[in-house]
């Protein structure tokens, strides 16, 4: 017996990326697909209504509210879509990911620094300001 087929008997309960154990169905794969849409509407659905200031959630808090149901709609969108899982299998896409997404905050916040650092160094001094404004 092959360790695959020692795994397929053992391995009953299944991710929603993990590969399919015994015979692949389509109908299995479109049940997949389907869940993952209805979460992703929902949590779109959400945020909407979380951001509606319709005063459930105080509002320094829609934020924060708006952050968790953007890290869940991506948890979502990773295991139903993207199909990355924790096997052994999916390491080079989880460590592509995680690089790229290491890529895009650097990208931000060195844009944000810049933005910040230009805007205190090209800011004209209170006291030039109001000998402009005496003429």
């Amino acid at each position: 017996m092959s360790e695959h087929d020692a795994i397929e008997t053992l391995a009953v309960d299944a991710a929603p990326g993990d590969l399919e154990t015994g015979e692949h169905s389509v109908a299995a794969s479109v049940r997949n697909y389907l869940i993952g849409l209805a979460l992703a509407a929902a949590l779109t659905v959400g945020s909407f209504w979380v951001a509606s200031d319709n005063g459930l959630i105080y509002s320094p808090g829609v934020p924060m509210a708006l952050a968790a149901l953007a890290v869940a709609q991506m948890g979502v969108h990773l295991a139903f879509f993207l199909h990355i899982t924790t096997g052994s299998d999916n390491t080079n896409n989880a460590l592509a990911l995680a690089f790229g997404a290491l890529i895009v905050g650097i990208v931000i916040a060195g844009s944000l620094w810049i933005m910040y650092h230009l805007n205190t160094n090209m800011m004209v001094p209170s006291d030039m300001m109001d000998m402009r404004m005496q003429r």
